[in-house]
């Protein structure tokens, strides 16, 4: 068991940035690969990471660091990352959004889909030695159930209780075809009974045990006594930087092993190059751009429609994305879910005029000036810069408002601002979008939409087990959201992976904080 206080403490240095290049070069080749540290290097410092590098150590590069390590409120890659690798899922998904077992070896379901049984592994132990029981599971979701922002997709579970032998059981209130996937959440990571200081002590039952956590970096030993296998390799090493332009640069310089998520242009200079291993994986994570829908211009209808008028999405697309995704559709129903994605509902032509006049009639006859608030990331900053160019022609005056990611969401910046871009990561099934922010009581209703139609078909969508009538519901859905939704959702984006050739047996996850390492080989 890990204690991030004891780490923490006289170790708080600057995260990693591209200065100072080449100002360790007097210690050979080690000092070489370790200089896009941005500060000068301790000797103990050069010679842990000298160990590390002889010992087979994976290194993964992230652009950005950790804001908070409570599960329950854990959201960036960074955080999520940090969590797959100390903690264990019940159930697991693939590279194709498939279920795989994890701590759930195989589970069952009731003929009429209110009741879950799933059979827990056998042999299960927490990092302290201590057995993995079934009470560890029911203290883990009665957490989630609670007041956090997990509540509403656990919400209609009437209880959950310990079965035969070595199972649990979740009975539900009303059929939920997607239950087995909103255990799969990146939220829900099953933790000890009765854990305390949670987010800065780790006792997991996953495959790495934390070592060391300072500001720029988490080292984490590989769990020999993994129920799952043991990793075949010694060390995995988050390295956080202050960009991914400075963890790409890590790559280049050998510094790290692996880089996930960046910028599309960045990506395919790397895949272009011929010296690495690169994987796009399409995805339904999205970037969406949303006005409040309950106050100040947002309210208007018409503004929502002037704002959707104004905006080209294949440019967008093209000049963001570079080929990489799909084109959006102002929904967050995406193509990878081809059984509930529809084109039946055109997308409206760019009319900047047409939009002038709706401004116009919504009483912003002189133009509308706005702030867009948008995560610091290379892309998100490229994208509302090309959509306030857009819009200028339509009488919208933008400011971009750039934040630090960590700060964006954990100031509740993009649940209050009247504009702001909010990227979404990808999930497995487009009803977890719905239920997480298009509902009108969602937790993370960001754009404080509410729309009575709209309840009632994502309530069809989500407990509906007639597969036709679920389809009818994803496609009216789709309509409604074109036509008066607050939201413009421009692209879905790939999610990319560029590893050293040295390294095999990472498949990249399209929520790039939940790709698996435990069975990465290091060359």
């Amino acid at each position: 068991m890990s204690d991030i206080r004891n780490r923490k403490a006289g170790n708080d240095v600057a995260r990693l940035s591209r200065r100072g290049f080449l100002k360790i070069g007097a210690a050979g080749l080690a000092a070489a690969a370790l200089e896009l540290a941005g500060y000068d290097l301790s000797p103990s410092q050069v010679a842990a990471a000298l160990a590390r590098r002889q010992e087979g150590a994976l290194r993964v590069a992230w652009g950005g660091a950790p804001a908070t390590l409570d599960p329950l409120f854990a959201s960036a890659d960074t955080e999520i990352a940090f969590l797959n690798a100390v903690y264990d899922y019940l159930i697991d998904t693939n590279n194709n959004s498939e279920l795989v077992p994890r701590l759930a070896t195989e589970w069952s379901v009731s003929e009429d889909g209110l009741t879950y049984t799933l059979q827990i592994a056998e042999g299960v132990t927490f990092h302290d030695g201590s057995a993995l029981a079934l009470d560890d599971i029911l203290w883990t979701f009665e957490r989630l159930r609670g007041e956090g922002p997990t509540a509403d997709l656990y919400a209609d579970i009437t209880s959950i209780e310990a079965g035969e032998g070595n199972s649990i059981v979740f009975t539900l209130a009303q059929p939920n075809p997607d239950f087995l996937y909103n255990l799969t959440d990146n939220h829900a990571v099953i933790l000890k009974q009765g854990a305390e200081n949670i987010g800065n002590e780790f006792n997991g039952t996953g495959p790495f045990r934390l070592d060391e956590y300072v500001t720029d970096r988490a080292v984490f030993s590989a769990n020999a006594d993994y129920w799952g296998g043991a990793p075949g390799f010694g060390t995995l090493e988050f390295v956080y930087f202050d960009s991914v332009e400075s963890a790409v640069n890590a790559l280049e310089g050998g510094v790290v092993d692996v880089v996930l998520r960046m910028d599309n242009a960045t990506y395919l200079n790397l895949s272009n190059s011929g010296s690495y291993s690169a994987s796009a994986v399409p995805t339904s994570g999205h970037d969406v751009v949303r006005l409040r829908a309950d106050q100040g211009p947002g309210a208007d209808e018409r503004v929502r429609q002037a704002f959707k008028l104004a905006t080209d999405r294949q440019a967008i697309f093209d000049r963001i994305q570079f080929g990489f995704g799909a084109v959006g559709r102002d929904t967050p129903i995406s193509p990878v879910f081809e059984r509930y994605y529809t084109e039946e509902t055109p997308l409206p032509a760019r009319d900047p005029a047409a939009a002038r006049q709706l401004l116009a009639d919504a009483g912003y006859a002189e133009g509308l000036e706005m702030t867009l608030y948008t995560p610091n990331l290379p892309d998100r900053v490229a994208l509302a810069q090309a959509l306030a160019a857009q819009w200028e022609e339509a009488g919208i005056m933008i400011t971009i408002e750039p934040q630090e990611e960590a700060v964006y969401y954990a100031d509740n910046v993009w649940l209050e601002v009247d504009l702001a871009i909010t990227p979404w990561g990808a999930r497995p099934v487009p009803q977890i979008y719905l239920d997480l922010y298009l509902k009108s009581d969602a937790q993370w209703n960001e754009a404080h939409f509410s729309d009575e139609e709209v309840d009632q078909l994502i309530e069809v969508a989500g407990s509906s087990l007639d597969e036709e009538e679920r389809v009818n519901a994803y496609h009216e859905l789709q309509r409604i959201l074109i036509e008066r939704g607050p939201y413009i959702i421009p692209y879905f984006f790939a999610q990319f992976g560029v590893m050293a050739n040295t390294v095999g047996g990472v498949e990249v996850h399209p929520f790039a904080g939940r790709t698996n390492f435990q069975q990465a080989t290091v060359g």
